[in-house]
C-alpha cells in the first residue's frame, strides 16, 4: 500500500513538470547568437549605429514577450511560435542591414 502511494505520488510530480513547460532553451539560444550577429556587424562596420539600436530594440521585444509568455508559468506551443516567428524576423532583418549599402563611419 505504502509502496503504491509512493508510485501514484511520483506520477503526479512528474505530470506535474511536464505540464509547467516555462523553459524556452532554444529561444533563448537564438536570441543570444542573434546578439552576437548584431556586434560582429557593429564591430566590423557593416551596421550603422543607428540600425544597430533598432536591432537591439526589435531583440529586447522579443524578450518582453518571451518574459510575457513565461509569466503565467506555462509557455503553449502558440507562444513559443509566435516567438520563433518574430525570431525568423528579426533574423532576416539582421541579414538585410549587415548586406545593404550602408557603412559605419
Amino acid at each position: 500500500m505504502k509502496q503504491c502511494i509512493v508510485l501514484v505520488l511520483a506520477a503526479v510530480m512528474c505530470g506535474s513538470i511536464s505540464f509547467g513547460q516555462t523553459a524556452t532553451p532554444k529561444v533563448t539560444k537564438r536570441q543570444v547568437h542573434q546578439q552576437q550577429r548584431i556586434k560582429e556587424g557593429v564591430k566590423s562596420g557593416e551596421l550603422t549605429k543607428g540600425e544597430a539600436v533598432r536591432l537591439e530594440a526589435q531583440q529586447h521585444k522579443i524578450a518582453v514577450d518571451k518574459a510575457e509568455a513565461k509569466s503565467d508559468g506555462v509557455v503553449t506551443a502558440k507562444e513559443r511560435a509566435k516567438l520563433q516567428r518574430e525570431q525568423d524576423r528579426a533574423s532576416k532583418k539582421i541579414y538585410r542591414k549587415k548586406h545593404n549599402a550602408r557603412e559605419a563611419k
